[in-house]
């Protein structure tokens, strides 16, 4: 067990020093935010630093990422702004130069004419013109008319609506807050589309992809894609070696008859547990019916089947309660099983132990309803923009919720740290068996508990390469690293009470299982910033190490079988049968959903065509829900059924169970991935505003598409019907049972 430890602390260590490696030179080499844009000919400020960072700050407090994208990172219905700025500006540019030399539009000139005005914007955008001694960025007099035209049009947009991008009339009326807006999208736009200092390449290495200014795809993400490609294909055959060389089937070292947690001792923080999964079971079914009103918002852009339901609840709005409620109740699922096991790990019941089950319930209605409130109030304008930071939408997606309701939840996470880690501690102490296996737990515990905060980490200020850093330390690496640590080590547990796997067994498999996951999985963050502002460093090391993050995927298939033969090892075993059949669809879209679909979109050279559209739906719908929400309820139905002691609804959970799989795989096959596939093309062959335009996701045969997806949905939402309803009708039998801790 030596080795086995020692590999996976140097692992840790060494990733998280080139992890935060890389954020120093984030830090240092982000694209810096001019103190002034003044015009070269008259030396008139156009913008400031203040206009810039306030622009910023509403563009969050409107929704941020849930309307449309900036430098990918975002919505699918509207525009990407950077690319649609980057393309307007280019096509005003180019038609006042034509009409000024030649009288006629762009369109209408000859292939040389085009040639020679094309060279002329290029050494327009592209060449650096910021002044670093003074800070000044200087802009032409003739791209002053080109911003000045590209702000009318978006103020247009934000204060008048517009139907096809799903935004709602009104969204934004202030004069000043608009300016600002627009300060903002033009910086983003710039930093797009000029060079770094000395270097070839743009501050977000060329991205978006856009032929008019010569923005394609760099040497450094070409050279790194094949790199990547190389080491999966490499490093996918030293683990098979491995895996087929040294893995232990796990035979249980007793082979018992009976079930041996069918008489266990309950207790009374058990049973103030399972209120928990009525709630959960609720928030699901509300992320669902948010889910097919956003979806919708995409074909009718302002109604729900005819009904303006934009003016109450816009599409911003409903898209952040959607993807906020399935962080939540897939959170709270997996803290709620941790504290259902922690009297079960240490043997006795803690002090205090109910007190703080009943207290985080409250705290988390709390936080779930104001922050739901606040979201709402933001978006429609009730705030001022540093009280919008606090208490409304701080704009980023997976971490709308405002600041005030982070800090609680933070708190949260410490409390439920404390109360689960006192009992792994206690069994530590015994120096049985499960000891390895017990510490791997405790260390998945605390750093949920600690890392949620890096969310924390950047200001209201703060600029967008930084706030992007943090925020993927969070949505991946928390949710992604140590929550599937944490999940990992639970079931292996769980396996080795139930006797079917030896305590050595689990304990020895779960630190390997960690540490491989970790290789890839830490340094992997970093493939989410290949282009936002970031050195070339984010796109080299995120490409080699997010592609060992799909290496211990390849071997899912293994895990699928051994679980599956887990059923037929005996009788009584059938009595867990739909959590593992739960936990075997959890390994099916780990290796289809985070394996496939995430690699379709990890290496450097498909994002940069493809970040953005239909294509990451298609990954964060299966990696999301197939792993992390199949998981989170496979832990419900685990915790419920090692506390019932009756008959289950077998038709309920089987209807629930393929309900949700089928949909969820016609929601892609039929939907999804088609449109992503017609958008890919598009972006590689005409540019990537041309893949998040109107004039595309409103076409026909796309329109089609979209239709599609309600068989998928139709399908998916009877799964959850009948899941939700057996977990609360369940839930409360339960609840009203008589135990004999009671």
């Amino acid at each position: 067990m030596k080795k086995i430890w020692t590999a996976f602390i140097t692992v840790v260590l060494l990733s998280f020093v080139a992890l935060i490696w890389v954020g120093t030179e984030i830090y240092q080499k982000q694209p810096p935010i001019p103190q002034q844009v003044k015009i070269k000919e008259n030396n008139q400020v156009l913008f400031s630093k203040k206009d810039i960072q306030d622009g910023q700050n509403v563009w969050e407090s409107i929704g941020g990422m849930e309307v449309g994208s900036i430098w990918g990172h975002g919505s699918y219905v509207a525009p990407d702004w950077t690319a649609d700025w980057i393309h307007k500006e280019a096509i005003i540019l180019l038609n006042k130069w034509a009409q000024k030399d030649f009288s006629l539009d762009y369109e209408g000139l000859n292939e040389e004419q085009k040639a020679a005005l094309k060279a002329r914007l290029i050494k327009e955008v592209k060449t650096n013109s910021f002044d670093e001694s003074n800070e000044i960025l200087w802009i032409s007099e003739i791209r002053k008319e080109a911003i000045q035209a590209n702000s009318e049009y978006y103020s247009k947009i934000f204060s008048e609506g517009h139907e096809k991008y799903a935004i709602q009339k009104g969204a934004l009326t202030d004069p000043i807050k608009l300016k600002k807006l627009n300060a903002f999208l033009f910086w983003t736009s710039w930093a797009a589309s000029t060079n770094r200092p000395d270097k070839e390449y743009t501050y977000t290495s060329n991205w978006p992809h856009e032929p008019l200014i010569d923005n394609t795809i760099t040497a450094d993400s070409q050279m790194w894609s094949g790199f990547s490609v190389i080491l999966l294909i490499l490093f996918i055959g030293i683990l098979a070696y491995y895996y087929l060389r040294n893995h232990e089937k796990g035979e249980a070292i007793e082979n018992p008859r009976f079930d041996p947690l069918l008489n266990m001792k309950l207790y009374a923080s058990q049973k103030a547990v399972l209120k928990y999964f009525i709630v959960i079971s609720l928030l699901i079914f509300l992320q669902i019916v948010l889910g097919v009103v956003t979806v919708h918002y995409s074909v009718e852009g302002q109604a729900f089947f005819g009904f303006e339901l934009s003016e109450y609840f816009p599409y911003s709005i409903t898209r952040t309660w959607h993807t906020q409620l399935a962080v939540f109740w897939i959170a709270a699922t997996w803290l709620a099983t941790g504290i259902f096991l922690a009297p079960m790990i240490s043997g006795k019941e803690m002090k205090y132990q109910v007190l703080g089950v009943n207290f985080l319930f409250i705290a988390l209605l709390f936080i779930v309803l104001g922050s739901m409130l606040g979201e709402w109030l933001g978006i429609h304008q009730f705030f001022n923009l540093t009280t919008n930071f606090f208490f409304g939408h701080q704009g980023f997606e997976y971490m709308d919720l405002g600041r005030f309701w982070q800090i609680l939840l933070g708190i949260g996470m410490i409390l439920w740290m404390l109360m689960v880690g006192r009992n792994i501690l206690y069994a530590i102490k015994k120096n049985d068996d499960s000891k390895h296996l017990l510490t791997m737990l405790l260390i998945a515990v605390v750093a949920i508990g600690m890392f949620f905060f890096s969310g924390l980490m950047y200001g209201e200020n703060s600029s967008l390469p930084v706030i992007n850093y943090w925020r993927w330390w969070l949505v991946h690496l928390w949710v992604e690293g140590f929550f599937e640590v944490f999940a990992t080590v639970t079931i292996a547990y769980i396996f080795s009470r139930m006797k079917i796997i030896s305590t050595k067994t689990a304990g020895r498999a779960s630190i390997a299982s960690a540490t491989i996951f970790l290789a890839g999985g830490i340094i992997g963050t970093l493939h989410h910033l290949y282009y936002s502002g970031t050195p070339v460093q984010a796109i080299a090391l995120g490409a080699t190490f997010s592609a060992l993050e799909v290496v211990p995927l390849t071997l899912m298939g293994f895990e699928i079988r051994e679980n599956w033969n887990i059923l037929k090892h005996n009788e009584w075993v059938q009595r867990y049968k739909w959590p593992i059949f739960f936990f075997i669809s959890v390994a099916f879209w780990n290796m289809i959903g985070a394996g496939v679909f995430g690699f379709l979109i990890n290496p450097p050279i498909a994002l940069y065509y493809i970040q953005g559209l239909n294509t990451t739906s298609v990954h964060a719908h299966t990696a999301m829900f197939g792993v992390y929400g199949m998981l989170g309820m496979g832990f419900i139905l685990i915790c419920l059924r090692l506390y019932s002691n009756n008959a289950w609804n077998e038709k309920a959970l089987k209807r629930a169970f393929w309900g949700l799989n089928i949909g969820l795989m016609l929601m892609v096959l039929l939907s999804l991935l088609p449109v992503g596939i017609i958008q890919a093309y598009t972006s590689i062959t005409k540019g990537y505003s041309f893949a998040r335009d109107a004039e595309l996701l409103y076409s026909p045969t796309v329109q089609v598409l979209k239709w599609f997806r309600i068989v998928g949905d139709i399908v998916f939402s009877i799964g959850i019907f009948y899941f939700c309803s057996f977990v609360i009708k369940q839930t409360i039998h339960s609840l009203f049972r008589k135990t004999k801790s009671e």
